[in-house]
């Protein structure tokens, strides 16, 4: 795994990854160039910035916390790649504040419509910000598998509230404001104007596996890796994953 991710890490970032640097590679042949300009919006410390970065693309992180940007410079120097990463401030809702429109190639946009108050808004910014034939790469929660694990965990009320909530919660104590739907993100993706190339269910058994067994048990890692990569594009294990990834196309 790219950034020497730790193994149960690798199971949170791994399919997602290997989605995101499939698109970067086409962006690069269609725009004839070997480094790329990325933007990666709530990016943070650089868990998808830093790698991008080394394979050769200039990356820019908008973000809101000074803390996470500090740890994205201290980062991204340690793994060599200073020059090509660059934290900015800001957040998707003021983007263009921070950043100019139309000047990326891709566009990432992790872990960030839970946390706005127009998803759409921020969906048609990141959108705005991608050149002509960008891709914008989309994670956002998932309702199913928050259902799922509330119900395993016995909480069967708040299962059921979080499957009838309309943000998807399942209490006052749920830490995520909302969750998703895969034709919810979808139709957030095509209505900014993209065609949705692909939708990956992430997660979809790593937070249900006891974490002693993936620790003790040899090869387990390796194997839930690869599980979770040949699910991850069925449509029957969209609806039970923690994470949903989609990725759009932008269109000359």
């Amino acid at each position: 795994m790219s950034d020497q991710l730790r193994p149960r890490a690798s199971l949170r970032t791994a399919v997602v990854w290997e989605v995101l640097k499939e698109a970067l590679d086409r962006q690069v042949k269609a725009a004839g160039r070997d480094a790329l300009d990325v933007l990666d919006t709530g990016g943070g410390t650089g868990n998808f910035a830093v790698p991008a970065a080394r394979l050769g693309h200039r990356v820019t992180v908008v973000d809101p916390s000074p803390n996470a940007l500090f740890a994205l410079e201290r980062r991204a120097a340690e793994a060599g790649v200073a020059d090509r990463v660059r934290g900015v401030q800001g957040d998707i809702l003021g983007l263009f504040d921070v950043v100019e429109r139309g000047g990326f190639d891709a566009v990432l946009c992790h872990g960030v419509l839970e946390y706005v108050d127009e998803p759409a808004e921020g969906v048609r910014n990141a959108v705005a910000a991608l050149r002509p034939s960008g891709a914008l790469s989309l994670l956002a929660a998932g309702l199913g598998g928050a259902v799922l694990a509330r119900a395993l965990a016995g909480h069967f009320t708040e299962a059921r509230h979080a499957l009838t909530d309309p943000a998807g919660r399942w209490g006052e104590g749920d830490p995520v404001p909302r969750r998703f739907t895969a034709e919810q993100l979808s139709e957030l993706v095509s209505g900014a104007g993209l065609e949705v190339g692909a939708v990956h269910g992430v997660r979809v058994f790593a937070d249900l596996v006891p974490g002693v067994l993936v620790d003790t048990e040899p090869g387990a890692v390796d194997a839930l890796l690869k599980l979770e990569a040949a699910v991850a594009e069925l449509p029957a294990f969209h609806s039970v994953a923690t994470q949903l990834h989609v990725l759009g196309e932008k269109r000359p």
